[in-house]
């Protein structure tokens, strides 16, 4: 039966995030230059690996070249310790699984306590030449970085959930077969859904980190064996078939009694992987942890992001204006309302690129992003090719990207851009937010009423430039109009309400 830990309550659960892993590569780092055994090796690349998941979590929401950055420094180091550290491990399997008058035993443990410590050498001179300085730097400025996806907040969640699901794919996978690429795939995807969740979600991991463990030294495991029956069928060790074969069926049972354990702790209703899954967001809170991650890519590379923030609240005002008129069949539809709010927050992340087009480095950028979960990739197409042209040129029948789409797609392209025109317009013309924005259609036009509009000859030009594709799609003119102001009424007090005569009659 499968065990799940419960924190007990009233207790804080221990929070390890970067910064903590981060500091802790420059103490194992130490600990290796002094005696470089198994355990120091280990702890270093664990806390070197934790580093680097989070990275690559983080960079699917905030393309900062400091994470590539710290990637990229301890890479070096972090392969050489690999290489000491299988060494290491084979010596460890090699003495477990057969006595020492085992003739082969003795051919692989002196081939590879030979190679180890040639293996040992370069791992120490890779750490004697390790940029401390910078490592150290990146960790000041990814620590800020690392803010924008609070600890515990829905667009955690969403990063928990897309290593979730991508990992379950996997064990998918590896439960179909007993080649060893899918289980070590599963292996790193564990890894990569653990650190992410022990990073972001501290308390589901104060939850679950036991039975993570436990998994991930188990798929370990069966990795380390399959490296090991790799090494036994390539030997050049001839003395006795019989070793040979009596190697390979001990490896084969040893492998096999983990993967059982695996299905036995995976599979059917207590399986841990419901268990996680039931932690983790279902139903409508996908979507709202979904635009929770957008939110967080948008103040990441927005340099403008208070402006961003005053457009998206005006186009979602009008579309919801244009829903409650029935201007056009686009604006009843829900999952356009949702691409639109993404797309109103994520328009200006081409600003960043500094470049003659940032709507098409825009584009560019949000079709590189990971799509979120419960996005399919037509709507992602969508919302970027919304971001396209929400400014500059509009689109045309024999532009690219657009030219591909189905007639009714091209018309919510125009819906979606031309909502974000017309607010950017607003905005530029004063109007500070979208209240009380009111849309009345006819058959001979649609009349948008904006408060706070000014009437005169510049916003007159604006407006007549900003509306022009969304009229297109409505097929109608737009009118844009000042809304009437309000009569303010004056409550007056009894004082100066007429006294009136009660008449009763006969």
């Amino acid at each position: 039966m499968v065990s799940v830990l419960a924190l007990p309550s009233g207790s804080e659960p221990e929070h390890r995030g970067l910064s903590f892993w981060m500091e802790r590569v420059i103490k194992e780092l130490e600990d290796v230059r002094s005696s470089p055994d198994l355990d120091a090796v280990h702890d270093l690349r664990v806390a070197i690996r934790r580093c680097r998941s989070v990275a690559a979590v983080m960079e699917e929401v905030d393309p900062d070249p400091a994470w590539p950055a710290m990637r990229k420094v301890a890479r070096k180091l972090f392969r050489e310790l690999g290489a000491l550290r299988d060494a290491q491990v084979m010596v460890e399997w090699v003495r477990k699984l057969a006595p020492e008058t085992d003739p082969l035993r003795s051919h692989l443990q002196t081939a590879f306590e030979s190679s180890e410590s040639g293996l040992r050498e370069n791992a120490l001179r890779v750490a004697a030449k390790f940029d401390q300085k910078s490592w150290k730097r990146l960790d000041r400025t990814l620590r800020h970085r690392a803010r924008f996806v609070p600890v515990g907040s829905l667009a955690a969640e969403c990063l928990a959930l897309e290593r979730f699901e991508s990992a379950r794919e996997l064990h998918a996978k590896a439960l179909r077969t007993e080649k060893p690429k899918p289980w070590h795939a599963l292996r790193i995807g564990l890894k990569r859904f653990r650190y992410t969740v022990e990073s972001l979600l501290p308390e589901h991991y104060a939850n679950w980190s036991d039975n993570l463990k436990r998994l991930q030294d188990m798929l370990g495991e069966i990795h380390d064996l399959d490296v090991l029956a790799d090494v036994v069928r390539k030997s050049d060790f001839h003395e006795t078939e019989d070793s040979l074969n009596s190697w390979q069926e001990i490896i084969r049972r040893e492998r096999n009694e983990r993967i059982a354990t695996y299905r036995q702790l995976t599979l059917g209703k207590t399986s841990l992987w419901n268990i996680w899954r039931s932690g983790l967001p279902t139903n409508g809170r996908v979507e709202a942890t979904a635009l929770a991650r957008l939110r967080a890519t948008a103040r990441a590379v927005d340099p403008h992001v208070r402006r961003t923030s005053q457009i998206s609240r005006l186009a979602i005002a009008l579309f919801d204006a244009f829903k409650r008129a029935d201007s056009a069949p686009a604006f009843g539809n829900s999952t356009l309302h949702r691409i639109l709010l993404a797309a109103a927050r994520l328009h200006g992340v081409g600003d960043a690129a500094a470049r003659k087009s940032p709507q098409k480095s825009a584009r560019k950028f949000l079709l590189g992003l990971t799509i979120p979960p419960g996005w399919s990739n037509e709507d992602w197409n969508l919302l970027a090719l919304a971001v396209r042209y929400h400014r500059g040129a509009e689109p045309r029948a024999k532009d690219g990207p657009f030219s591909k789409l189905s007639a009714e797609q091209q018309n919510n392209v125009r819906a979606l851009a031309g909502v974000l025109r017309l607010a950017r317009v607003l905005r530029k013309c004063g109007v500070p937010t979208g209240a009380g924005l009111r849309a009345e259609k006819s058959t001979e036009a649609i009349v948008l009423r904006v408060p706070g509009l000014a009437d005169d000859a510049e916003t007159a030009s604006r407006l007549a430039s900003g509306k022009h594709l969304l009229e297109e799609y409505l097929r109608l003119p737009l009118i844009v109009k000042a809304a009437a102001k309000l009569e303010k009424v004056l409550a007056l007090s009894a004082r100066q309400v007429p006294e009136f005569a009660v008449i009763a009659s006969d």
